[in-house]
């Protein structure tokens, strides 16, 4: 493990207070793509595996590709339950980005198979409801099960943006993951939006007259996401 990374191994005490309180089945919860400006919002699901340890879950951004890519495989073998959930550029635009992360978490929970007795998010917002949510800030850090959700969405949404850079080759989605960079910028400059791209936001105003047109609000005011 490279030195960066160590000592700073997330845990499970948010886990065992639950353990002991009662709760059975607790699912981390993370999510990613929530800033770009193209592909999906997806939610990583991990219910830990409490007879079998696992070394090396970091915070997915604590990690490069490689690192996220074995670790992924990892946790999904060691994992007692994993899922992920996604929710298209499309219904980013249709719903916004607060009620996409809310059904990219339901379909991840749905996808489980499992009824989480209690959810532990990142953050300090409950994106699930139901009065089984806990918020921590800074629990994709601290929290092994959010931890290891992050690595799961963020694995899980690249390989997708790696697909879609064989279709758009000149978006650089796979070294950008649809997020803001000098290349995309050029890109969309150049050839305007793609399908892929999350066509209500504000970085469409700026765009010339070609690709696929911008997204409207019925009052025929644009949408402008950040």
């Amino acid at each position: 493990m490279r030195a960066a990374l160590q000592g700073k191994a997330p845990g499970v005490t948010a886990e065992k207070i639950l353990w002991a309180s009662g709760y059975g089945t607790i699912v981390g919860l993370d999510e990613v793509g929530k800033g770009a400006w193209a592909g999906p919002l997806t939610v990583g699901a991990v219910v830990v595996n409490q007879t079998k340890r696992i070394t090396g879950v970091r915070d997915s951004k604590m990690l490069n590709e490689k690192e996220r890519e074995i670790l992924y495989d990892r946790i999904t073998n060691w994992a007692r339950a994993w899922a992920v959930g996604h929710v298209s550029n499309d219904e980013c635009d249709e719903l916004g980005m607060s009620d996409a992360q809310r059904l990219a978490a339901k379909r991840a929970l749905a996808a489980l198979e499992l009824t989480p007795d209690k959810v532990l998010l990142d953050g300090n917002w409950d994106f699930v409801g139901g009065g089984i949510s806990q918020p921590i800030v800074k629990g994709d850090t601290t929290s092994l099960s959010i931890a290891a959700a992050s690595i799961v969405a963020k694995v899980s949404r690249d390989r997708l943006l790696r697909e879609a850079d064989k279709k758009w080759p000149d978006y650089s989605f796979s070294s950008n993951k649809g997020y803001p960079c000098p290349r995309h910028r050029e890109a969309l400059s150049k050839f305007g939006a793609t399908t892929f791209h999350r066509r209500s936001w504000k970085f469409m105003a700026d765009l010339p007259p070609i690709g696929e047109p911008p997204r409207f609000r019925n009052s025929g005011e644009p949408r402008l996401f950040n």
